[in-house]
């Protein structure tokens, strides 16, 4: 049986294994990348293909008879037409959840940068600018301390409670929002708020919800206008629940005071993107998920779909 890894490199660069997966196939390629009018012809005589960012549309289905199985390796799967794979009775699975420490921590590294400015005064140091200074220490931008601060958390599943046991680690207060109030914390002072009390009442407001069609944009002018001047945003979770032009606006116009953001609506994203540049906005490459033992954790669950699948007993389907 003929398995094809399509995009291989982003889970595993070198520093991982692919022997798990070499050893439930008869065959296995995996490519580094792939383009979307390469995918029929590496697929060809296929039945199992995995796939992290590369889509697998309808009509490229429709010319690989072999077919039977898509394994996504992200959580994700709009990158699969998951209708069309059900009419043509491939079985698709996702990975959902591997990254829940590594994208909380990854929240509090983009936090944290916005309070202490580490990188910065780190280059500053490097520069020479401490050696020249005229007093015992400076800083360059104003340093915040959290404790005692609220934290907003927009989207309350397992990393938007990891986030909250962190922030509650460090002093913070925690308040949240959730399509479903249940199980709420022990954290003294935890409460659920709406969403516009939560922007008006948080120090840092985080997001951890899926996109939906009726939360995208969520954070737009007249929401960022809510929340405190002093107030960072912060979105690990999907880029389009930020319109980029509005917060923009908001960080140039001094509406909040900085934000940090490991996603954003296109991504990669394109030259003009108003985000670069912008005032205090601390942007990675979508990596909160990246940790190596976030990636092995991927792996493994990657391996078990696969194995499941062959023995008849599918897991982590999506439909």
């Amino acid at each position: 049986m003929k398995l094809v890894v399509l995009d291989g490199y982003c889970l595993n660069p070198g520093d991982l294994s692919w022997d798990a997966l070499e050893s439930l196939a008869a065959e296995l390629i995996v490519h580094d990348r792939t383009s979307a009018d390469e995918v029929v012809a590496r697929c060809e005589g296929a039945a199992l293909v995995m796939t992290n960012k590369t889509p697998v549309t309808a009509e490229s289905m429709a010319q690989l008879p072999a077919l039977s199985y898509i394994g996504v390796m992200a959580t994700g799967y709009d990158i699969v037409d998951v209708e069309a794979a059900a009419k043509k009775g491939v079985t698709v699975t996702n990975i959902p959840t591997y990254g829940t420490a590594s994208v909380a921590q990854h929240t509090f590294a983009l936090l944290l940068e916005l309070c202490n400015h580490a990188g910065m005064h780190s280059q500053a140091v490097h520069a020479g600018e401490w050696g020249r200074g005229a007093d015992w220490c400076f800083w360059k931008s104003p340093l915040v301390e959290l404790a005692g601060k609220t934290m907003g958390i927009i989207g309350f599943g397992r990393i938007g409670r990891q986030t909250a046991q962190i922030a509650d680690a460090m002093g913070m207060k925690v308040i949240a929002n959730d399509s479903y109030e249940v199980s709420a914390p022990a954290y003294e002072g935890f409460r659920w708020a709406p969403v516009e009390e939560l922007l008006a009442e948080a120090d840092a407001v985080s997001l951890h919800c899926p996109l939906t069609p009726e939360n995208e944009g969520v954070i737009d002018a007249r929401r960022l206008r809510l929340m405190k001047r002093t107030a960072f945003l912060l979105n690990t979770s999907r880029g389009p629940l930020v319109v980029d032009r509005d917060l923009a606006d908001a960080l140039n116009n001094g509406v909040i005071a900085g934000a940090g953001l490991d996603v954003l609506t296109v991504e990669p994203p394109v030259d003009g993107n108003p985000l670069f540049g912008a005032r205090n906005c601390v942007l990675t490459p979508h990596i909160a998920w990246a940790t190596k033992e976030a990636r092995a954790r991927l792996m493994q669950i990657a391996v078990d779909n696969v194995g499941a699948y062959l023995s008849g007993t599918p897991r982590n389907v999506v439909s």
